[in-house]
Parts: C-alpha cells; sequence; structure tokens
C-alpha cells in the first residue's frame, strides 16, 4: 500500500476512505503521483489493517453519504488484496464501494471483486489509439474491452476524462471518447479534469524530467467546450 486518506472530491460520491496502492503499469505523462508507480515503495500492509483504520470513519463517512474507494497506482495490479478490501468494505462495514482504475489489468478482475464494487471509475485517458500510447506507454484496447464488459454487468461507471492541451483536447478525440461512452449504457457521469501541475514537485523530487512542464493547463472555456461535447452525447458532464 502506498497511503490511505479521507477524501472529498474526486475519488467518488462524498466523503471516502480512499486506500491507494503502489505499481501500476502506466506512465503517464501528466501523473501527479508518480511515486505509485513501483510497488516495490509501498508499504506490506494486511487487509485486516486498512480495514481496521477504515472501520474508525465508517459513522463518519455513512453519515457524510459516502464510502470506500481503492485507488492507486493502478488498484488492479493487485486483484486479489484489492478484492479483498472491496469485499470486506462492502460487507463488514457496509460502505458503498468504488474502483478507480485505468481498465489496463481489467481483465484482472474477477467477477466476484467487480460484484463487490458498487460502482468504477474509469479513466478513458483517450480514444485515439496513436495518442493513448503516447500518454501511457500502453494499448487503448484493454480499457476499452474493460469498459464494454462492466456494460455488459450492468456495473455503474463514471467516465474520467483528463483534459490536456495539445495532447488530448483534439476534438476530434474527445468526441470519440463521448461516443464511446454514450454508446456503453452504464455511465452515469463523466468527469472532464483539467490538466493540472500539482505533481511537478513529485516528478523533480524523484529525479525525473517533468515531460508536459511547457504545457498549458487548459482555460474554462476549453473545459467548458469538452464538457459540451460528452452533453451532446446525452451524458451528464461535470
Amino acid at each position: 500500500m502506498h497511503s490511505w486518506d479521507l477524501s472529498t472530491g474526486v475519488d467518488g460520491p462524498g466523503t471516502r476512505f480512499v486506500t491507494f496502492l503502489s505499481g501500476c503499469p502506466l506512465r503517464c505523462l501528466y501523473c501527479h503521483n508518480p511515486d505509485t508507480w513501483r510497488i516495490r515503495d509501498g508499504v506490506r500492509t494486511s487487509a485486516d489493517d486498512v480495514i481496521a483504520e477504515a472501520g474508525k470513519y465508517t459513522r463518519f463517512i455513512a453519515a457524510a453519504g459516502g464510502g470506500a474507494t481503492v485507488s492507486g497506482g493502478e488498484p488492479l495490479l493487485q486483484p486479489v488484496f484489492t478484492g479483498e478490501l472491496l469485499h470486506r468494505m462492502k460487507h463488514e462495514l457496509g460502505l458503498h464501494t468504488a474502483l478507480d482504475t485505468s481498465g489496463f489489468l481489467g481483465a484482472r478482475a474477477s467477477d466476484a471483486l467487480l460484484r463487490d464494487t458498487d460502482l468504477v471509475l474509469l479513466d478513458i485517458k483517450s480514444w485515439d489509439p496513436d495518442t493513448y500510447l503516447k500518454v501511457t506507454g500502453r494499448p487503448v484496447a484493454p480499457t476499452l474491452d474493460f469498459a464494454r464488459r462492466l456494460a455488459g454487468l450492468g456495473t455503474e461507471v463514471h467516465v474520467r476524462f483528463v483534459l490536456v492541451p495539445g495532447l488530448t483536447d483534439d476534438p476530434a478525440n474527445v468526441e470519440g471518447v463521448a461516443s464511446f461512452a454514450a454508446g456503453l449504457g452504464n455511465v452515469s457521469r463523466v468527469d472532464v479534469l483539467p490538466f493540472h501541475k500539482l505533481g511537478e514537485a513529485k516528478w523533480a523530487a524523484l529525479g525525473r524530467d517533468v515531460p508536459l512542464r511547457d504545457t498549458p493547463v487548459p482555460t474554462a472555456t476549453e473545459v467548458a467546450a469538452a464538457k459540451a461535447i460528452f452533453v451532446a452525447e446525452g451524458l451528464t458532464a461535470v
């Protein structure tokens, strides 16, 4: 495990106990948590310890309409541990559960794990295969396959899309993500997340060059235009 936190933001509805697991197969150019990339940088932790910590906050979380989210890194890099956390958060603590994933390792998620997941926060970082490869270093097909599997299961999904000027903001790319998401039938919300530079200090601390150092953050007008593309497809975009 990398860390845990109580979060009210983009980790799912309400106040949530978020468990961040170490290790990720992607190398996103705009990653704001590069310190989670290597699994060996995490701390060996038992599910008992995580559940005990989360249990301290269940009354507060329930009153705030929240739940528990397993994030990363990429939580499906450790599917057994992730599955146990989701199962026990849901059935022992009675919390709403969310899985925050890129979907790249979606094939590792068992049907049992997904039955214990009330909501999937699915990062679709680009529709265009070349752009996705440039952004992440990996192919987009596994993510899209996982999205279709979730649709078949009827699992609620929030799609997350990071808007990066000059990288993911091509209208054709946004329209591709929007059209695909709208066609799934189980996407209840799209979070259009403006690219930001809050992670640059972590890149520097790790001795890595910041690949998007000269990339500007998108303007409010550009973000609104991207949201409008999703809305035009009949989706709820925030």
